[in-house]
């Protein structure tokens, strides 16, 4: 399952991507940076996206 249908399933939002820098991958919420791949070195998870985006919505 793709991020976007993954966050469509969860929360009934649809997902954008925008197109940054090469190598970039950046996950915010609202303006809100709940992930990066530059900081983390890696891809994250899909559940762990849709976890930190549960968090912000308590």
């Amino acid at each position: 399952m793709s991020f976007a249908a993954a966050i469509k399933e969860a929360f009934d939002v649809d997902a954008k991507l925008e197109i940054g820098k090469p190598s970039q991958f950046d996950v915010l919420v609202d303006q809100k940076l709940i992930f990066s791949k530059q900081a983390e070195g890696r891809f994250p998870e899909i559940q762990e996206v849709l976890d930190a985006m549960s968090k912000l919505a308590r």
